[in-house]
């Protein structure tokens, strides 16, 4: 999780509170205090909250804690005669975008810190290690507009940051340090996203490094941000810088985002509206509050928010909460505003005995057999793609349970197997050394049921089929379990190095050697073994 620092006479500053105070409170927003030094204090956020990454969205949130601000801030985008074109060649490589200006702003050492520290801690979070999105910032007076976003051969070349010499975008992915880390990204493709100005100029190479043209340092005025991905998430990391720029006095402009077929504009600031019951809002919480009691904790927590009728208040939600998806959030909002330390701490009417259920005491099992075989745990997400799932393992597309209003290509349709998922975690760890091997005891979607599934596989050059198999009859003997093995005719798998797991008769898993079609559909160069196996 983001460890931010934050220095005293900064926060004052843009607080408008005394250090005892905000050291005192500051807690309450979900701040875990690492450490408090002389000048500094060190505070870590969950990953939920990526508004509080910097310590401007610190500061905005506890200007609301502190009664010192309330209600949603007002942020004010003016249109900028900026733009920025992409093509249908960029959009099946990386094809979302997001841009925006920020003018008149006076950085200090703080300010740049605090900024470069935001732009690591979304690539993190919201961005995923920058496969969902990335930042760029960049010295707007160093180019001339408008941009281009375009895919351009690896044997383009420009000046990378902390470089002083010219690299081809295939050596950056070779030589330069953030190349080699975030190479997974890029090197799948046969040509690189990359922004260039109206001289050809180069800002940056997404999702891997800017151009050294565009550093930004103290004497730094104006800025054109761009955050490139795979989703939406690009359009929130956004919203969550800018806002964090405009707490220190910059003024945001709008870029206009020209593809083939349309046009839009970025940053959207505008709140999105919701509303919540006061009656459920009162039995979650277990507390007797007024509907204007409601409105004033959310104001206090920067939301917009007013009575609308006898049950209702209305909520406008801030563009940088990224994080509110559901009523539940907002609950929780109320009572943070309303005060943990407020709430009587009472015992449930019905006691219980707790014990472990079945089926967890069953995944624990499985887990101290795979980690005892030298396999390490993974927890990939239960959405995947029909791409990932049935294409890219050569097999037929096959009933599953899909989402109705999917945000992102990759997150279309719930797993009906384990296997897909973990090949995806290979590709992304090509970069350590081999072997690997890796395992999950996790949930599949079958019918409309949760189906507990084991499944593993392993990277080697020397991986085989009598690899994978002495390690299927492990987890049956350690499990007590007696099987049989038959053949099997699954198309990621080599015809003949393929069986499947038979137990009492019914099918119970398969294994073997991956298909070399599947082995180069995730990118990889070496000999993967894998087993999974149900009904445990």
């Amino acid at each position: 999780m983001p460890i931010i620092t934050l220095h005293y006479d900064d926060l004052e500053d843009l607080i408008g509170a005394e250090k005892k105070t905000i050291i005192g409170r500051i807690h309450e927003i979900g701040a875990d205090i690492e450490r408090v030094e002389d000048d500094h204090i060190d505070i870590e956020f969950f990953p939920d909250r990526p508004d509080l990454y910097s310590v401007e969205g610190v500061a905005r949130a506890m200007r609301g804690l502190l009664n010192i601000e309330t209600g949603i801030p007002k942020y004010e985008v003016s249109k900028s005669d900026i733009s920025i074109t992409f093509n249908h060649e960029i959009g099946n490589i990386r094809p979302f975008l997001a841009c925006a200006v920020i003018k008149d702003l006076e950085f200090t050492s703080y300010s740049i810190e605090s900024l470069m520290n935001l732009q690591e801690d979304l690539h993190w979070g919201l961005g995923r290690n920058r496969a969902k999105a990335s930042i760029g910032v960049h010295d707007l007076d160093r180019v001339v507009p408008p941009f281009r976003y375009i895919a351009a051969e690896p044997s383009y070349e420009f000046v990378p940051l902390d470089f002083d010499v010219p690299m081809s975008m295939a050596d950056i992915l070779k030589k330069h340090p953030k190349g080699v880390k975030f190479a997974h990204l890029a090197e799948k493709f046969d040509k690189y996203p990359l922004i260039i100005d109206s001289n050809e100029n180069v800002l940056s190479f997404p999702p891997i490094i800017n151009g050294t043209l565009t550093r930004v340092e103290e004497d730094t005025r104006n800025l054109f941000i761009e955050v490139t991905g795979t989703g939406k998430a690009v359009f929130a990391a956004l919203n969550i810088v800018v806002t964090a720029l405009a707490e220190r006095g910059g003024r945001i402009e709008s870029v206009q985002i020209c593809t083939p077929d349309d046009s839009y504009t970025t940053p959207d600031l505008d709140p999105a509206t919701r509303e919540i019951s006061q009656k459920e809002t009162c039995d979650l919480l277990g507390l007797d509050l007024s509907r204007d009691e409601i409105a004033g904790h959310l104001q206090r927590m920067r939301f917009g928010a007013v009575p609308v009728s006898d049950d209702t208040i209305e909520v406008m939600v801030p563009a940088y909460r990224a994080d509110i998806m559901h009523d539940y959030d907002l609950f929780e909002d109320i009572a943070i505003g309303y005060g943990y330390d407020r709430i009587v701490p009472a015992l449930p009417d019905t006691m219980t005995i707790g014990v472990e259920h079945p089926i967890s005491r069953m995944k624990s099992a499985l887990r101290e057999i795979m980690v005892g075989l030298g396999f390490y745990e993974v927890m990939p997400f239960a959405l995947t793609s029909e791409t990932v799932h049935f294409d890219m393992m050569q097999r037929p597309r096959a009933s599953a349970t899909h989402l109705m209003h999917p945000i992102s290509r990759e997150q279309t349709m719930l797993r009906t197997t384990i296997i897909p998922n973990l090949l995806e975690i290979l590709s992304l760890n090509q970069h350590r050394e081999l072997p690997q091997q890796i395992f999950e005891v996790g949930d599949v979607v079958t019918g409309g049921h949760n189906n507990v599934h084991l499944a593993a596989v392993a990277i080697d050059p020397h991986a085989n089929f009598s690899t994978i198999k002495s390690v299927v009859y492990a987890v049956m003997h350690e499990r007590g379990v007696a099987c049989e093995i038959s053949e099997s005719d699954d198309p990621a798998f080599i015809d003949g190095r393929r069986a499947e797991i038979v137990v009492d008769g019914r099918r119970a898993g398969l294994f073997g050697e991956v298909h070399p079609g599947v082995i180069l559909n995730f990118g990889l160069d070496q000999p993967v073994i894998a087993f999974e196996m149900w009904g445990l």
